[in-house]
């Protein structure tokens, strides 16, 4: 039976997109292009532009780049008429979305440092908005992603960079269907790929499917006008998925068509704040809506809730500092307001307020509740209700509450159902965990002592009182030595980081006393932090909100007060380690920059200033996202949605190495795991939540290994692969093993043993593996098209963060104190390291110059690190001096460049690049000068400045 074809797919296609609504026009080139443009926006526009006008009009849509011309997109665009005025036009309709001129074309081609042929465009009102590429069944949906990133840097800016207005990919092997947001190749990322579905989260992966819904012309409109959102803060576009979508219109429609509340079940870690913002932002639009008010529990994420909505419109949110201020927005222009729950009950409740907010209550309004499973279950939610007759309230949450995890009290059992009524769409954690939007749990439990655990904490067992064993120094020690000996095993040589949440404070202060004092006596180098409020009860301020109070745990025996002298001095160890100045008088600073320090953890982690554990009671265990924690410790009493919460900060997707999130339970929480699973999922949801058992992970492993033996059964039968089709079966096979390795060794039982290849053959293997990642990375550097270079190598999985230079030099040292005939041995241990380390190949020849000419030449005085740290800096400036030479750049400009890509993490733009240069480059040659100026910079990055921390 024969394949079908690409190009039968491709045509395929085509013919169904024209009985849908698209156009088929034939565009060749841009020459097409251009003329199709001019008649299209002249329908569009109901206009006549000349020929000047015209070339005004390309002039002006020509400039900028992806981000700039998304904007322009959405706004009224200015030209210069003939007659000297100025004109305005439209490029997109985004009121009446359907209102505007759709045709589909297919194998334009363009030509900028290369001719490329694109497989099939959507043309709204003239602009390539949507761009599809193809591959025959079979073939891999990487291939197309990665191939729309060749074209951008080859030919999507070229002639007048009309194709780089695209806003959405869409890529297909037939089988499967993803889309994704354009941005630079830079900012793209395989995993900001998503499949389409339907309401019931059923995907539409298969091509025909997916075109009859996703790309009929008015929803595809609608998408590309209301719901790709541009964040400024990030300068970059992201496009909504289908179950954010999917929430946004129920909810919008509710609002047109009733005075109905709703609520939205999203599971933790599924974008929640955008899905938010774009209810909120298009409500406001929203004829007879007043306002808009998004309602948050806690002081915390009023300001990371305003954060996050400014970055994706500035200015959208003025943020309440207190009541007074929430009160005036009511009264003034502002349409979208951002709140806590206790300012808003100081609002409608004092009587200084009465005589502003009474006429409010008239008003139709929308408030949006965050966390609704714990923000709405006092008296404040009767109160708004009764105060404000006509607002429609919806509430968004994870885990919301049933009638099984209802917790009664003056006002009886209520859910959330009770509170909000209907759910107007759900997406629980097996749908995120299927779609790949969250990561699958690993959750080991550590036995910490023999007796029986019982369900209830305080009873006793064959003559044991449990409460008073869960407490018992002998076990607290027991608990801190398990995560001290596991840590690095957990968080990849902490490259992530950790909270351990506990019973009560007086547990926390015990347990962080245990740490310290092991710290002291060099048993571990963790930085532990802690927090806890430190009033059992504060005053709820009517100018500053409040944060959310620790509540004790039932296991524990005794309540105690809280005593802000013991969380004082837990503030001067944080300011002594971290260099900080905060104090229980600057407690809510203090809660900040903890956040930030975890959140920002690859940036601290090299200079020692990142936490690696957290210790809390109840705070940052639900309401808080950070991407770098991987790794929760439980010694805490959780059920429903407290456990699924608290689990679920470790789920973030972020990198390859972050396979799964780890759940260490120091208590015996395998029961009320499982009826939290079943009351959130569904009963058999466990095999999707949970990752298999280790024994599961040793027989892939092996049987994976056998494959790889058949391919390669030594290490120098990877040389003898014949072609780049045998060599890219040898990256995925070794690739799998890989990831099946970086799952294991997360287990407290992983050992090498148990899996049919040595630490040291892998580790010769990963050289072979690294050397056709090389071999692909320097033909990028020259534009040589590999079949290779449509594979993932993941690379990270075989860094090591514990062979770096702080290593290499530990190895000079030993060498130059070693005795002369072991000095030898030592200088081949520091080659031998040098060679097999990924990240420490780009420093190779500097390291190697360093051991060879200057080691030699120290005095027994010298210290080996100062005198490294000199001939880099003396390295570095000879090396930046050769590369402005040889490309001819501005020298103070490429520092500037340097400096903030060290800062921000981000590649240096095009026209940052082309701004280096003496003389800019013609036209046709600034896409390879951009590309060979990039690589060049990011290698001189790579060789002198990552991994260097330490020496600075």
């Amino acid at each position: 039976m024969t394949t079908q074809s690409e190009a039968a797919l491709e045509q395929e296609l085509v013919t169904q997109l024209t009985t849908i609504g698209w156009e088929n026009v034939s565009v060749k080139n841009e020459t097409d292009l251009v003329q199709n443009l001019k008649t299209q926006l002249e329908l569009h526009n109901n206009k006549t532009f000349s020929t000047k006008e015209f070339k005004d009009i390309l002039t002006r849509i020509s400039l900028g780049d992806i981000f700039e011309k998304a904007k322009r997109l959405r706004g009224k665009m200015e030209y210069q008429q003939d007659d000297g005025e100025i004109g305005y036009l439209s490029l997109v309709d985004s009121i009446d979305w359907c209102k505007n001129e759709f045709q589909v074309t297919r194998q334009v081609e363009m030509e900028g440092t290369y001719k490329n042929r694109y497989d099939v465009t959507l043309l709204i009102n003239g602009l390539p908005l949507v761009q599809i590429e193809l591959k025959r069944r079979g073939n891999s949906l990487k291939e197309a992603f990665k191939q729309t990133g060749r074209y951008h840097l080859h030919s999507y800016s070229a002639g007048y960079g009309l194709f780089s207005y695209i806003q959405i990919f869409v890529i297909s092997n037939g089988v499967n269907t993803k889309y994704y947001a354009n941005n630079p190749t830079n900012d793209r990322d395989f995993k900001q790929t998503f499949f389409w579905a339907d309401k019931k989260n059923r995907k539409l992966t298969n091509l025909q499917e997916f075109a009859d819904t996703f790309l009929e012309p008015c929803l595809l409109s609608k998408l590309v006008a209301k719901y790709v959102v541009i964040s400024e803060s990030e300068k970059m576009l992201m496009v909504l998925r289908q179950y954010q979508y999917h929430a946004v219109e129920a909810i919008v429609e509710r609002v047109k068509t009733s005075n109905k509340f709703g609520y939205i079940w999203h599971t933790t870690g599924s974008g929640k704040t955008l899905t938010s913002f774009k209810a909120a932002q298009i409500l406001t639009g929203t004829s007879g809506i007043h306002k808009v008010v998004f309602v948050v529990d806690r002081k915390d994420l009023d300001y990371k809730t305003i954060e996050d909505f400014n970055s994706f419109k500035p200015d959208s949110i003025d943020g309440t500092d207190n009541t007074r201020a929430l009160v005036r927005q009511f009264n003034d222009d502002t349409k979208l307001i951002v709140t806590t729950l206790q300012k808003l009950n100081h609002a409608i409740q004092k009587s200084r307020y009465k005589s502003v907010m009474q006429p409010l209550r008239e008003k139709r309004m929308v408030f949006i509740f965050d966390e609704c499973h714990r923000s709405q279950f006092g008296q404040t939610h009767a109160r708004l209700r009764e105060f404000f007759p006509k607002v429609q309230m919806f509430g968004f949450t994870g885990t919301p509450i049933f009638a099984e995890n209802a917790v009664g009290n003056e006002h009886g059992k209520r859910t959330t159902a009770d509170l909000f009524g209907e759910c107007l769409h759900k997406y629980v954690i097996t749908d995120a965990i299927s779609d790949q939007n969250v990561l699958r749990f690993s959750i080991e439990y550590i036995s910490t002592f023999k007796e029986h655990e019982a369900d209830t904490p305080d009873i006793q067992v064959e003559g044991i009182n449990r409460a008073e064993v869960l407490e018992a120094d002998e076990r607290l020690e027991k608990v801190v030595d398990h995560i001290i000996e596991n840590h690095q095993r957990k968080t990849h040589n902490r490259e992530f980081n950790s909270i351990f949440c506990v019973s009560d404070i007086r547990t926390l202060l015990r347990y962080y006393e245990v740490f310290q004092r092991k710290k002291e006596n060099g048993e571990h180098d963790l930085n532990v932090a802690t927090i806890f409020s430190y009033s059992a009860n504060e005053d709820d301020s009517d100018e500053s909100g409040s944060l959310e109070t620790d509540l004790s745990d039932a296991s524990s025996t005794t309540v105690i007060p809280h005593n802000r002298d013991q969380l004082e001095a837990c503030i001067e160890d944080y300011n002594t380690s971290f260099g900080t100045n905060y104090s229980t008088d600057s407690f809510y600073n203090y809660y900040q920059d903890i956040g930030k320090r975890l959140r920002r953890h690859a940036e601290n982690r090299n200079t020692g200033t990142g936490i690696d554990i957290q210790l809390v009671v109840n705070m940052f265990l639900t309401g808080y996202d950070s991407k770098w924690l991987n790794t929760i410790y439980v010694d805490k009493n959780l059920k429903y949605h407290g456990l699924i919460q608290a689990y679920s900060r470790t789920n973030r997707i972020l990198r390859t190495k972050k396979s799964h999130g780890n759940v260490v339970c120091y208590r015996n929480l395998k029961a009320a795991t499982d009826e939290a699973v079943a009351l959130f999922a569904d009963k058999k949801a466990m095999e999707v939540i949970a990752l298999e058992s280790y024994e599961h992970y040793v027989k892939k492993c092996n049987e994976v290994i056998a494959e790889l033996f058949k391919v390669t059964p030594t290490i120098g039968s990877v040389d003898l692969l014949k072609d780049e089709n045998e060599q890219a079966n040898f990256i995925k096979i070794f690739r799998e093993i890989l990831r099946t390795i970086n799952v294991l060794q997360t287990f407290v039982q992983f050992s090498y043993e148990d899996i049919h290849l040595a630490e040291q053959s892998i580790a010769d293997y990963q050289s072979k593996y690294q050397d056709l990642y090389d071999r692909v990375k320097t033909n990028r550097q020259t534009e040589q098209i590999s079949i290779l270079d449509s594979i993932d190598f993941e690379i990270e999985l075989i860094h090591r963060d514990e062979i770096n230079v702080r290593y290499i030099l530990d190895l000079v040292v030993r060498m130059r104190q070693a005795k002369a005939e072991e000095k030898d041995k030592h200088y081949q241990s520091i080659m031998s390291a040098l060679e097999s380390e990924p990240q420490l190949r780009s420093k190779k020849e500097l390291i190697k110059k360093f051991v060879q000419e200057h080691v030699p030449l120290l005095l027994p005085e010298d210290d080996v690190r100062e005198a490294f740290d000199d001939y880099v800096e003396e390295q570095r400036q000879e090396a930046l001096d050769s590369l402005c030479c040889d490309e001819g750049l501005r020298r103070e400009r490429v520092d500037r460049v340097i400096r903030d890509y060290l800062y921000t993490g981000k590649n240096p733009r095009g026209q940052t690049l082309l701004a280096l240069l003496h003389k800019t480059p013609p036209l046709k040659q600034r896409t390879s000068v951009k590309i060979r100026l990039l690589n060049r910079i990011l290698a001189f990055v790579e060789t002198y400045y990552e991994g260097m921390d330490f020496v600075e």
